[in-house]
């Protein structure tokens, strides 16, 4: 698999590596599982993952890694690729349950396995992968708030399924993704000689993410208004001093920067109609997930005006689409600092109670004492002061 080249290549100095290293260490050490296991990881690439993919491989013989491709650092790339296989990830295929199983038998033939996710793509197959497959699917661990929307659908899964789209230890990683995609959202419309000033925004979604896009966007003296279907987080936005409608419709009328952060389509065919002339759509996740793009070429003509940035036009009609409609802050890196690894080492943290501890079938999180035990260790590594 050759990785994209979306972003240049980082390196992190050793100084850096040898103390990420030691958190994840010392995170880990009280969970070393007792009883050989596996993993299947869909990942992100970025620069600091290889160092969490080696904690890793000290808790799970890792067969294989499925790198997300919009996400991917040549340099990172290159040092997963030494140490495991990686393999091209398609939805489609992991939508289908005899492709999702024949893969896993491919990889992972009668082991015990866990299976770690990045935005639900064994969701779909999971019953069948479950039932069906000739070893073990010990449980599952899910990243994403998009991911764990999917196995939720599964009022009892047919697996363990750990969560930690909505741990306290990613509520500042969500925080800064929001700022790093105001920042490349702004940093491509200045591409094109245009500023943020002068014109409003609108955010679709007002969750973690969508909110700390809109209060990011507040500090650059931009007029926000959110909307979202829950009147509960409108209640929220209202209290924090955003205009909020409860008519997208409404929303859409005359914002010249438009951000999706729902990750359950934000923008369908319909809704392009009303999108006004000139106006920037954004996304803070896959575009497949927020943004019914596909259907846009059979009414509009599409055509790239500079890097990540495409128009979409026709008769009386045009807006701009950046990054094509996916997180738009992959282009500069998402870096969110060491605060990354608050939540990944309660990912390696669920993977080691998945593979030493018997699970019911079921929804799960981790004890509250285990997420203060991460957050102690990760304020004495990265900050000196527990």
């Amino acid at each position: 698999m050759t990785p994209p080249r979306s972003q240049e290549p980082s390196v992190l100095e050793d100084f850096e590596r040898d103390r990420i290293t030691a958190y994840f260490t010392k995170v880990t050490s009280p969970f070393a599982p007792t009883r050989r296991v596996s993993s299947i990881a869909v990942t992100h690439l970025l620069a600091e993952r290889p160092l969490f993919l080696h904690a890793l491989a000290q808790l799970t013989q890792v067969c294989a890694l499925l790198p997300k491709p919009k996400s991917i650092d040549p340099t990172a790339h290159q040092e997963a690729s030494q140490h495991w296989r990686c393999d091209q990830l398609d939805r489609n295929r992991f939508a289908c349950p005899e492709q999702a199983l024949s893969y896993l038998e491919n990889r992972a033939p009668g082991q015990r396995l866990v299976l770690l996710d990045v935005g639900g793509y064994f969701a779909p197959a999971l019953p069948q992968i479950c039932d069906r497959f000739s070893g073990q699917i010990l449980g599952l661990v899910e990243d994403t708030e998009n991911g764990h929307r999917r196995y939720l659908a599964y009022d009892k899964p047919p697996c363990p399924v750990y969560s930690v789209a909505r741990s306290p230890l990613k509520t500042p990683e969500d925080y800064l993704v929001g700022q790093s995609v105001v920042f490349s959202t702004e940093a491509l419309i200045r591409s094109r000689g245009e500023i943020l000033y002068g014109r409003g925004a609108t955010v679709i979604g007002f969750g973690k993410l969508g909110s700390s896009v809109a209060h990011m966007l507040h500090t650059r003296n931009v007029q926000v208004t959110v909307f979202d279907t829950d009147p509960v987080k409108r209640t929220h936005a209202l209290a924090q001093g955003f205009r909020t409608t409860c008519s997208l419709r409404e929303a859409l009328t005359d914002a010249g920067i438009i951000v999706c952060a729902t990750g359950n389509l934000a923008l369908r065919q319909g809704d392009f109609d009303r999108v006004a002339n000139g106006a920037y759509i954004a996304s803070v996740t896959s575009s497949d997930d927020e943004l019914e793009l596909d259907v846009l070429h059979r009414s509009y003509t599409s055509e790239h005006v500079a890097p990540h940035v495409t128009r979409y036009s026709r008769t009386g009609h045009y807006f701009y689409v950046l990054n094509d409609g996916n997180a738009v802050n992959f282009l500069h890196g998402a870096s969110v600092g060491a605060f990354i690894f608050l939540v990944q080492a309660e990912i390696l943290a669920a993977v080691a109670l998945l593979a030493d501890q018997e699970h019911e079938p079921g929804h799960h999180e981790l004890p509250a004492d285990i997420r203060e035990s991460i957050a102690a260790t990760w304020l004495d590594h990265f900050t000196g002061a527990p």
